[in-house]
């Protein structure tokens, strides 16, 4: 059985060392082949250099590097796109996703029942409250508008069957979401608990801006409710324009007073453009992404690897 463990890296050059370390006791325990895919994310810092240095060491350990930071999906589709094992697992540097739990994981998946096991974090303790909240109600809003199925603390650790693997990379569409596309391309799927694991090394990436634009993402991608509520805008203010021409067409008629109040008349204006700018922003997200597919640009360019047969450019 040979196990593929694809790990995106982006300026983990403090955590690769520990990775390495802990990863490679927990599948010398296993007794198993495995094959560990660090994908260079165009790191500014080390990160390369100490990719190399543990490649010389580990025959195990490939590394693709990008020409330049093309993003944690892209890099998790190159891993993908790469990846030989029967098994294959996605995984964070910085050890975040405990290697501990892989011995666990395969004992699932070998009983045959699943073809997936997930991980999901039951406690968020050590992140911030603001964070949180805001990352439960998008799991919910997702759940609710989109076919996708993510589970509340959803993480990308997890580990898949070739099967799986292969309808993954199938789907090969430029604006990724890995949560939804797990959960989009079905399969039997075990949801593994464990808790809050804080980072080993380093700095996280992921700001809070970066993971609003993720989440919007995510929407846009798996989900057309955000076209319907602009429909729903439209007629709804429509309706109204039209009950509040009639009921100043019949009191001008009947009472014979004068349409008055400017100031009334330019919030009015300011509010109903609002709503239009609002929903020709939500219908131009739709067609920026449309826009970009249709380019078909390559989801990422590898610059350097030691694999022999990686598909460079994909």
């Amino acid at each position: 059985m040979l196990i593929s463990l694809v790990v995106p890296c982006y300026n983990e050059e403090e955590s690769l060392p520990y990775f390495y370390d802990e990863t490679t006791k927990v599948i010398d325990s296993m007794g198993c082949d495995c094959e560990m895919i660090f994908v260079n994310d165009g790191s500014s810092d080390g990160t390369l250099d100490e990719l190399k240095k543990l490649a010389e060491k580990d025959s195990r350990v490939k590394y693709l590097s990008f020409s330049r930071n093309f993003g944690k999906e892209s890099a998790m589709y190159a891993g993908f796109c790469n990846s030989h094992g029967d098994y294959t697992a996605v995984m964070d540097a910085d050890l975040q996703d405990p290697p501990s739990l892989l011995p666990q994981m395969v004992e699932k998946l070998e009983s045959g029942e699943y073809d997936s096991v997930a991980t999901r974090r039951y406690t968020r303790e050590g992140e911030p409250p603001v964070r949180s909240w805001f990352a439960r109600r998008f799991y919910g809003l997702m759940n609710k508008i989109s076919d996708t199925d993510i589970v509340d603390g959803a993480r990308d650790f997890r580990l898949m069957t070739r099967q799986m693997v292969e309808a993954i990379v199938a789907m090969g569409e430029y604006n990724r979401f890995s949560k939804g596309i797990f959960g989009w391309v079905g399969f039997r799927t075990y949801w593994l608990p464990y808790e809050n694991v804080e980072r080993v090394a380093g700095q996280t990436k992921w700001s809070f801006w970066k993971l609003t634009k993720y989440a919007i993402g995510g929407i846009i991608n798996f989900s057309q409710a955000p076209l319907y509520i602009a429909s729903a805008f439209g007629l709804i203010m429509t309706l109204v324009a039209v009950f509040a021409i009639i009921f100043v067409v019949v009191r001008k008629l009947i009472f014979g007073d004068p349409v008055a109040g400017w100031a009334s008349l330019v919030c009015i204006i300011l509010f109903i453009g609002g709503i239009q700018l609002f929903c020709m922003g939500i219908m131009g997200q739709y067609l920026s992404r449309t826009y970009m597919e249709t380019k078909r640009r390559p989801h990422y360019i590898v610059s350097q690897t030691n694999m022999d047969d990686a598909e460079k450019i994909r």
